[in-house]
């Protein structure tokens, strides 16, 4: 009888064991002999692909990447899990906030990697990130209506250095001065602009005009001279400049005009360069410097409504009397979340933050489809490095080492894992 229920039991595990062997065994021994062979296949290399892990450039930036994976990504999507569990707890639409954290994980990672590339994107009108980056900056740090103007042929100005204009010859009062400028298109111009109009003489002020001098069509308009349908710059700011002092200043009016005071006589008048900077356009967030954590922040998007849940669950296990009674002891919320709630939710913490950690070294979707070809050098990771090695560079026996250096590091927490889980089982 013990024979027949350990064939019957033998004839069901074979389905499940032919699978395990097809799909896990065989790959894992198939990768481990050609590590050692070279990139053809016939000529055994010895250790020299795995020499190849720790002096290939690609490979060590992959290797930095996920060490940065690895200490960050489970780290922030737990902490913010623990967070939304215990602040959603006692929240009448708590349920519903949940759903809403936890809903990334019904997308895919490749349509994660859309949306986040979108995210991302430099131009502030189509990347939500530099949208609001660029409106918070732009709340606090005034941006030039003119990045683009400079003085056009026979102009009085010329360059002063850092972005900045001067008039060639000092100013005088009772005079009149033009400033003309180009480079702004018509339909770029302020709000505020109205047509520009020369402006008249005052005793003992400097007055002049500073404004568009270009009109459309060939052959219309004066050179040097305000026309009906030019624009004046209206906000330009001018100072008046004596032995490298400021001594007065203002701003052009809507229709361009503008008047100094009589400290202005025999300076020089200079248009300073905060006239003419370029508009803030937000950060780089696909660059070199800063597309890992931009690719870090999407993963946590996705996998802190997974660590939320688990955490919520675990929460909920938490006996009711000991947070209580650590109130009643005159502990505030603080100290009851610090002292009390997380070392209860220690052993749920820690296999969440092991699962994300297995989870991320084989991270390869998101940085693929996020990091563009310019960065992607800079967001390389050990799981996109096997891939590049293996189909895109041609160099099997590398990626195959690869595959087994990843196998050497997930093991070690896989193994943590399961010891945790099986302690908790036991108890």
């Amino acid at each position: 009888m013990t024979g027949t229920r350990r064939t019957v039991a033998a004839l069901f595990l074979l389905p499940a064991l032919v699978l395990l062997g097809a799909l896990v065994v065989y790959p894992i021994g198939y990768s481990l002999i050609r590590s050692f062979y070279d990139q053809s296949g016939d000529s055994f290399a010895g250790f020299d692909n795995y020499e190849a892990l720790f002096t290939d450039d690609g490979i060590r930036t992959a290797l930095k990447n996920n060490i940065l994976w690895v200490v960050f990504a489970p780290t922030v999507a737990t902490a913010l899990g623990l967070i939304f569990a215990v602040l959603t707890e006692r929240v009448r639409w708590g349920t519903a906030f949940k759903l809403v954290v936890f809903m990334p994980m019904a997308i895919s990672m490749l349509a994660a990697g859309i949306i986040f590339r979108l995210v991302y994107d430099q131009d502030p009108d189509k990347g939500v990130a530099n949208a609001v980056w660029v409106g918070v900056h732009d709340t606090f740090a005034e941006s030039s209506a003119f990045p683009k103007a400079h003085p056009g042929r026979e102009s009085p100005l010329e360059p002063a250095g850092g972005g900045a204009f001067v008039t060639k010859e000092p100013v005088g009062t009772g005079e009149v001065i033009s400033l003309p400028l180009v480079g702004v298109a018509p339909d770029l111009m302020p709000d505020s602009a109205k047509k520009a109009v020369p402006a008249e003489p005052e005793d003992g002020k400097i007055t002049g005009t500073t404004w568009q001098d270009f009109t459309r069509g060939k052959g219309v308009g004066k050179l040097g001279g305000v026309d009906p349908a030019e624009l004046g710059y209206a906000g330009m700011k001018i100072e008046a400049v004596k032995d490298g002092k400021v001594v007065a200043s203002t701003k052009a009016a809507g229709d361009g005009t503008f008047t100094l005071p009589a400290e202005a006589d025999g300076a020089l008048l200079r248009l300073p360069a905060d006239n003419f900077k370029e508009p803030y356009n937000g950060l780089d967030w696909l660059g070199p410097s800063l597309v890992t954590p931009a690719v870090i922040g999407s993963y946590v998007w996705m996998w802190a409504g997974f660590a939320m849940v688990l955490i919520a669950a675990g929460l909920a296990g938490v006996p009711r009397e000991l947070l209580e009674a650590a109130r009643v002891d005159g502990a505030n919320e603080w100290q009851v979340f610090r002292r009390v709630t997380v070392p209860l939710l220690a052993p749920v913490l820690a296999v969440v933050a092991v699962t994300l950690m297995i989870n991320v070294l084989k991270v390869f979707d998101l940085v693929f489809i996020i990091a563009p070809g310019s960065s992607q050098d800079d967001a390389n990771v050990l799981a996109l490095e096997l891939y590049r090695k293996g189909f895109a560079s041609d160099q099997p026996g590398i990626a195959s080492a690869i595959s087994v250096f990843l196998l050497l590091l997930v093991i070690p927490v896989m193994w943590f894992n399961v010891r945790r889980l099986r302690r908790e089982v036991r108890r």
